[in-house]
């Protein structure tokens, strides 16, 4: 499992300036684990929907929306810490920004790759998006599509407490530069089609 290299990734006490690098370390380096898990299984599941196994592309998908929940679960570690901690500790964090993780960089990538297999996989079938809210609610195709609304509504969530926690902890201003890119990607939708098209997950 290799426990001790992954522990010692963190600063040690005596390269720290403040106690709570610790808790910042933990939060974004798990959350990196999370997201390295869940493109993993976007991926594996773009293979599936291109060799025509929706079925089995669900729960993979499932589980890589579970990831996605636990990171912004995760963020409630922030609730205890003081945004004068996070300043004092700033010098010891870079410059570095969500859109600088190489786990969301490899999120985004495959959540497209996954889009254009399912639009392709139904274009091969002679159907379309504007077809799924008739479809039965228990054939695979629309159970992924059920799944791929679930994960795109679970990664707005985690953007908008990212956003929350940016605006208490980080000390921006509400229509900072930074702050005001965080809340347009609230809104930002990797199947967009599949909320016009109405599907079930969607009219909730």
């Amino acid at each position: 499992m290799r426990t001790d290299t992954l522990l010692d990734l963190q600063r040690s006490p005596e390269e720290m300036i403040h106690r709570d690098e610790l808790l910042f370390q933990v939060v974004h380096q798990s959350t990196e684990l999370w997201l390295k898990l869940a493109a993993a299984e976007l991926t594996e599941a773009v293979a599936r929907v291109h060799a025509g196994k929706l079925a089995a592309a669900t729960p993979l998908l499932a589980r890589a929306t579970l990831g996605v929940r636990l990171v912004t679960d995760q963020l409630e570690m922030f609730r205890y810490l003081s945004p004068a901690d996070f300043q004092a500790m700033q010098p010891a964090l870079g410059k570095g920004s969500g859109a600088e993780s190489p786990g969301w960089r490899r999120v985004q990538a495959a959540s497209r790759q996954l889009g254009r297999a399912f639009t392709d996989h139904l274009a091969a079938r002679g159907t379309t998006l504007a077809a799924l809210p008739g479809a039965d609610p228990t054939e695979p195709v629309h159970l992924l599509a059920e799944a791929m609304t679930e994960w795109d509504e679970r990664v707005s969530l985690w953007r908008a407490r990212h956003y929350q926690v940016a605006l208490r902890v980080g000390g921006h201003a509400a229509d900072g530069t930074e702050a005001t890119m965080l809340a347009k990607l609230i809104g930002h939708r990797f199947f967009p089609e599949l909320g016009q098209a109405g599907t079930k997950s969607a009219r909730r």
